[in-house]
């Protein structure tokens, strides 16, 4: 197994670690994520595109949604835009990965900002990627998403 100088960066929503940044101020800790990053030599980098992007801990729940022109947008469940702050956070995430050599993420799905397969539009579960997922793609960075709260 590779020396703490031989790991390989990559990123992880930091909920998946136990931060409490969640929108709920809760985590979804997944100890057999780091234990699998850990078995495959990588190293964890936590990252919260949403706390990143200025929203603070606890937050109301917040979904994507589609203008009339098709653009998308994310609105809190009291219909703010925190569009912005997404975005924000999309970018502190790339930017991230850009620093640190990170070419894959463990992101968290259902999540409006870090969703791999699923993420939630209109307030439903819907098949396709957040705002910070999306953005990592685009620039080619793996993204696999993680469910979370796994012993």
């Amino acid at each position: 197994m590779p020396g703490p100088e031989r790991e390989l960066p990559v990123l992880v929503s930091a909920c998946l670690l136990g931060q409490a940044c969640r929108y709920d101020g809760r985590h979804n800790l997944d100890g057999a994520l780091e234990r699998e990053l850990a078995a495959r030599g990588e190293r964890a980098v936590p990252f919260c595109p949403e706390e990143h992007g200025g929203l603070g801990t606890p937050r109301p729940p917040a979904w994507i949604t589609r203008t009339e022109a098709g653009a998308a947008r994310v609105v809190t469940a009291e219909g703010h835009d925190v569009t912005e702050p997404f975005h924000r956070g999309a970018d502190g995430a790339l930017e991230l990965c850009r620093r640190e050599g990170i070419q894959k993420a463990y992101l968290k799905e259902r999540s409006p900002s870090c969703g791999v397969a699923t993420t939630h539009v209109e307030n439903l579960v819907t098949r396709g990627p957040g705002i910070t997922t999306a953005r990592l793609r685009a620039a080619g960075i793996e993204t696999l998403g993680v469910e979370g709260r796994r012993d």
